[in-house]
């Protein structure tokens, strides 16, 4: 992203983490409890109040310590990358059901490089992962603009399969691949997440504010829901309510939490006055 949206959670790990990384084998890392899954919140603008969650795949490597994706990622290969999804996936569906015995049953997104989703077994790992619950709403798979334009045919032969399941597609970072939305009318997506590089200053930016507004206009005409990413000023989410974006996600909401502070989190939350209400009387308080 050109707009990192996790500089502080960056900064507060900065320290813990390596300054070489050795090529990672990913059935290692699996095998050794190296990889967590966090969570961020995305918050309904609307009615102010929690209604989801991304998953954010974390790693803490003995010799190098704390890992960004973007550290060990690049070395993967197209296995490595394909058991890396699977991992998301079937995580993921665990920790719903945690979340759920909580009390939050939160919908859960995750990230998926688009040129692997045919060859992911989606399908077949969520009918034998998924949680035995009536309450379980599925789940949002995330994929970039810029990636989904780049394969666009295969994505649409994904998505037809995907229509009667309990899957579902976001496009990611929408606005960092110049496509029109032509190009994705047939493609049925769910959320449509504004990049976090248009939403910065869209308060008072006047054409990052257009692009906005545009996007949700036009996102809305297709049945989805907008998600605003990188949210981190408070200026910003209330010209982003007054847009009629759907839900938004940034460290000024929450920064991505492991799974048992992001639940902590949720229940302190559950006792407190919502973030919107606080913000909207001129507070900084977040969910999280």
């Amino acid at each position: 992203m050109a707009v990192d949206e996790h500089s502080e959670e960056r900064q507060r790990l900065s320290s813990a983490q390596g300054s070489a990384v050795a090529p990672v084998s990913i059935d290692e890392a699996i095998s050794n409890n190296w990889l967590d899954v966090w969570y961020q919140p995305k918050i309904d603008l609307r009615r102010k109040c929690l209604a989801g969650a991304e998953a954010l795949v974390r790693m803490h490597h003995p010799q190098a310590g704390f890992l960004w994706p973007e550290d060990y990622l690049d070395a993967l290969d197209e296995e490595g990358q394909l058991k890396l999804s699977e991992y998301s996936l079937i995580t993921s569906m665990r920790h719903w059901t945690m979340f759920a015995e909580a009390g939050f049953g939160l919908r859960l997104s995750i990230n998926v490089p688009a040129h692997l989703l045919p060859k992911i077994p989606v399908s077949a790992l969520v009918a034998a992962h998924r949680p035995q619950s009536e309450k379980w709403p599925g789940l949002i798979l995330e994929l970039t603009e810029d990636q989904i334009v780049r394969d666009l045919p295969a994505i649409r032969q994904v998505a037809k399969e995907f229509k009667t399941s309990t899957i579902a597609l976001a496009i990611d970072e929408f606005g960092a691949g110049y496509s029109s939305f032509s190009s994705l009318r047939d493609l049925p997506f769910t959320e449509l997440k504004l990049h976090a590089l248009f939403v910065k200053n869209c308060a008072t930016d006047v054409s990052n504010a257009a692009i906005c507004q545009t996007a949700i206009d036009l996102a809305h005409r297709f049945g989805s829901v907008v998600v605003a990413e990188g949210i981190d000023a408070i200026a910003d989410l209330q010209a982003l309510i007054v847009m009629g974006c759907d839900l938004g996600q940034g460290m000024l909401v929450a920064p991505p939490l492991p799974k048992d502070r992001f639940l902590d989190a949720l229940r302190q939350h559950t006792n407190k006055p919502r973030a919107a209400d606080r913000t909207s009387q001129g507070g900084d308080e977040r969910v999280a």
